[in-house]
């Protein structure tokens, strides 16, 4: 039976906006009165969309009332949520899409149409995310890792020279593009065609601003080695409706979701309603600086989302955070940010909505508003929310808003009092304390050196050495005032006759070609480039793992020393081994303070009484004598952070480029699938799928894989830097012809399930209690081998036994990441039982059909004596229901309980499809 028509329990609400009769929309606050009044603004969102989406069926009127009640309901009732979009990066997106793909194979195999397997909300992938840098300043002369060696050997796709994508208008002055494409070609061509090629052409003098030579190196070897995924992404655009593809060279997902995508306000059939998405990136946040609405979910709820299906979540609380006062006129806005960030970690703000008010909220721009947000992951919440003012106003009418648009966004905002008000007050939340992590290095070693010899000079290094020192991406870039900070304190530091020592892996990765803009028409670009930061390519690259390899000296000397190295960077993780295995220590800094801590040299340095460095006197330089005044930014941003360069990158997306609209792709329903790709490969997930679903089995003598502890993070389960050359992965690959340096990441090669299930809990840094050490090993125990986890996990598949996790707090926080859920699946484990789960990842786990079971509360492995040696039984009643507690029987005769963490019946019946895929696979068939 068909679902009525969305919204039709609300239509009596629909009025028409003043300023203009043909524009509707829903009055939600006419339905709530006064406890629409005190409700938040980010809960007003979610009402709307309830409201808006209210059909009976898949949202029913209870969860409208639901959310109206929010005060009484918040943490208590799980309420759907149709966002109004959905963005995608390359390493997450790519996932997702091939279980598109997948999907089609399916249904065909059930006897479905696969013509019907769409998108049912507009998707827009983003396809420049992650960069991995083969060249940088002190390595341009390194060999590229090409990456291609199945790009030579695989078999060729449908030979389709497709044509650029014209993309949606998005409503800007500015707009052309799909809207008016022969104004474009004729009114732009000058700077069009120097947007296609290089060098570029700057907005403001009028003048060639040629794009660095790392910039060109990498974007070439980037395209070489990735030419397959963007073949798949092409083909992808060309079949599935709904599906935007933003192409490379662009800039990377958060950023372009900021910068272009952002709508604030929908208008679709002359129906006006918020802005709101969801996405595979945890950095979807950034966003919510513009009054959006949006989180990250990781590809599996994203592509129920996809599919037309809502976003399922416990009614939030919702902290309100007031700000008051001003900063001082020394602290950058990134001191700000950070500041904010460290006190909303006290707070304990964990799967909570974050809501700023208060005066304080008017003195930060749009740029610090978006920075705060795109911190959401470092202090555990949900989203940070600023609701729309006038400064939002004033910022969208600087980035190229059709002034009409304003008005009547304005009009609705305020009609729906979504508008932002000086008065709002939702009261101060409380505080507590945080822990400190140490590296346990012995007093008698602290003070070791060890003595390099690097391009023909000595060197030293010692504990807190600075070795890789990165400005990129995920923080800031959309902050102008920080970067340009950066370089203007790197001016200084040149003219002062500062340098940084050539050992140091120095990068400059911004999201977007707007930073190049400005940084090199403010001429601070040579400065920056002379320190060693010069830019790299557009994407997150340090960030994830992507550095080029340390130089030989140093990996040496590291491990002659057992030193605590440093990695310095400007973004918003610093979890321990990420940005390589030998860097023990990173820490995260604004962007002008890694340049300082690059010259420095060391991060154990008091900036306030030591001298960074020697000028060609012998004069001593301090910090305080290089740092740019707030003025001198300010005054730099005024002159060159303007509308001209969101007209470029608008240009630059509509436009794409050369190799990416001369690229071939095939033109088939169902994907050619190449038998010998190492990139894009048909995944498993489907193979057994029957027509109905199976009675849920019991899990009997099950062993366990791993026995972890707190904190495991999705970056210890499915890693997305490189491929070690030891690892289970490497051999797959090598089996295939592969050299070492054709392995690329994991995060590139997240369309294969074949190296992707090799590389689960192939992490250097995990920390498994069987083998008491750091290693990415286990034991098989029925043989008592120490294996790596791909093989022990192969063997027990071949034996038939099923495999838990043990583990226990915060299981899978940091990164929403599909492939952490997925991993453990493929290599047969039947369920997680942990003292407490990350939600997203929780989420993840049931999507895919893995029980999430929870010790009950103040219980754990360690307090009920498991050595996780023992076999565990356990058996599902015929009616599960949410929360309910089972019984668990090890091998030894201990019985204990357990909560299943299934938190409604909607989780509760993709875990009986087994998972989320087989659910939607089952409807469309």
């Amino acid at each position: 039976m068909d679902a009525p028509s969305a919204g039709y329990a609300f239509e009596y609400l629909i009025e028409t906006l003043n300023d203009s009769s043909h524009k509707k929309f829903f009055n939600v606050p006419r339905l709530g009165g006064t406890k629409y009044d005190v409700l938040p603004y980010s809960i007003r969102v979610l009402l709307e969309a309830a409201v808006r989406n209210c059909d009976g069926f898949l949202m029913k009127k209870e969860d409208v009332m639901n959310i109206l009640d929010w005060k009484t309901k918040q943490s208590n009732v799980e309420v759907p949520f149709f966002p109004a979009r959905v963005l995608l990066q390359d390493f997450t997106g790519i996932p997702a899409m091939v279980d598109f793909a997948a999907m089609r194979e399916a249904v065909k195999t059930l006897g479905g149409d696969p013509k019907k397997v769409h998108p049912a909300c507009p998707t827009d992938l983003t396809v420049d995310h992650s960069l991995q840098i083969d060249f940088n300043k002190c390595a341009i002369q390194n060999a590229p890792n090409p990456g291609g060696g199945d790009l030579q050997k695989a078999g060729k796709l449908s030979p389709l020279r497709v044509q650029p994508k014209k993309l949606p208008c998005r409503g800007q002055t500015t707009c052309r593009g799909s809207c008016d494409s022969g104004e474009l070609g004729r009114n732009s061509g000058k700077f069009s065609s120097q947007i296609e090629n290089t060098p570029i052409l700057c907005p403001f003098h009028l003048q060639p601003v040629p794009e660095p030579e790392t910039v060109l190196k990498n974007q070439e070897v980037e395209f070489g080695r990735n030419r397959e995924r963007l073949q798949f992404f092409k083909w992808s655009s060309r079949v599935f409706k709904n599906v935007a593809v933003i192409p490379p060279g662009t800039g990377m997902a958060h950023q372009v979701n900021l910068e272009y995508l952002s709508r604030v306000v929908f208008e679709e059939k002359d129906l006006l309603f918020p802005d709101s998405v969801v996405g595979t990136d945890s950095h979807i946040t950034m966003v919510n600086g513009l009054g959006i609405l949006g989180w990250g979910v990781g590809g599996i709820e994203t592509e129920a989302v996809m599919l037309g299906l809502p976003v399922s979540l416990t009614l939030p609380e919702v902290v309100g955070c007031e700000l008051t006062g001003s900063s001082n006129p020394f602290v950058t806005s990134i001191d700000v940010v950070l500041g904010i960030t460290k006190h909303l970690r006290q707070v304990g703000v964990a799967g909570k909505f974050v809501e700023f008010f208060g005066s304080g909220v008017s003195q930060l721009s749009i740029v610090d508003r978006t920075t705060i947000a795109n911190m959401c992951p470092e202090y555990g919440a949900i989203l940070s929310f600023f609701p729309v003012d006038n400064v939002t106003l004033k910022h969208l009418e600087h980035t190229g808003f059709d002034k009409a648009k304003l008005e009547s966004m304005e009009a609705y905002l305020k009609a729906v009092k979504l508008f932002r008000n000086e008065q709002d007050n939702l009261g101060e939340p409380e505080y507590s304390q945080v822990g400190f992590k140490g590296f346990q290095i012995a007093a008698e070693k602290q003070n070791d050196i060890v003595s390099i010899h690097y391009e023909g000079s000595d060197y030293k290094l010692a504990h807190g050495s600075v070795v890789i020192a990165a400005v990129i991406s995920c923080t800031n870039n959309c902050n102008p005032s920080v970067m340009l900070a950066a370089g203007l304190l790197a001016k200084k530091a040149v003219e002062a006759g500062l340098q940084v020592k050539p050992y140091i892996r120095t990068s400059l990765s911004p999201g977007s070609g707007m930073v190049t803009h400005y940084l090199s028409s403010s001429g601070v670009l040579p400065y920056l480039s002379k320190l060693g930061f010069e830019i790299i390519g557009y994407g997150c690259s340090t960030c994830v793992g992507n550095t080029a390899p340390l130089s030989e000296a140093v990996l040496n000397a590291v491990k002659q020393g057992d030193l605590v190295t440093c990695g310095v960077l400007s973004g918003n993780k610093n979890f321990e081994g990420r940005l390589c295995d030998c860097v023990r220590a990173n820490y995260l800094a604004s962007p002008p303070l890694v340049v300082a801590y690059a010259i420095a040299g060391t991060v154990n340095i008091d900036f306030q009484t030591e001298p960074l460095g020697t000028d060609p006197t012998g004069k001593n330089i301090y910090l305080h004598d290089i740092w740019p005044s707030r003025e001198e930014v300010h005054q730099i941003e005024e002159e060159h952070v303007v509308l001209s360069m969101f007209k470029a990158l608008k240009e630059k997306i509509e436009m794409g480029n050369k190799r990416w609209n001369s690229l071939e792709a095939p033109d088939s329903v169902l994907f050619p699938w190449d038998l010998k790709s190492t990139y894009i490969r048909c995944p498993s997930f489907f193979d057994k799928l029957t027509k109905e679903p199976v009675a849920l089995q019991p899990i009997e003598n099950a062993h366990v894989l791993l026995y972890l502890g707190d904190s495991i993070t999705t970056d210890h389960i499915s890693p997305a830097g490189s491929i070690a050359r030891s690892s289970a992965a490497a051999k797959y690959l090598t089996n295939r012809g592969l050299t070492p340096r054709e392995f690329n990441s994991y995060g590139a090669r997240r369309g294969n399930d074949a190296v992707m299930t090799r590389g689960t809990f192939a992490n250097i840094k995990l920390f498994n209690k069987f083998i008491g050490k750091p290693a990415p090993k286990t034991i098989h125990f029925p043989s008592g081998q120490t294996l790596d986890v791909f093989e022990a996990a192969e063997l027990y598949q071949k034996e038939g036994i099923p495999l838990i996790i043990l583990a226990g707090k915060k299981y899978g926080s940091g990164n929403s990441r599909d492939w952490a859920a997925k991993g453990p699946y493929l290599l047969g484990v039947k369920a997680v039982l942990a003292e407490s789960y990350e939600k997203i990842h929780k989420d993840h786990l049931i999507g895919i059909g893995i029980a999430p079971l929870q010790f009950l509360p103040g219980e754990s492995a360690d307090s009920l004596g498991l050595s996780g040696r023992e076999t565990f039984s356990l058996t599902f009643p015929e009616e599960l229901s949410p929360g309910v507690t089972l019984n668990i029987k090890t091998s030894t005769g201990k019985v204990f309980s357990v909560i299943a963490s299934f938190e409604n019946d909607v989780e509760i019946t993709l875990y009986k499809h087994g998972g989320l895929l087989n659910f939607v696979a089952r409807k469309f068939s």
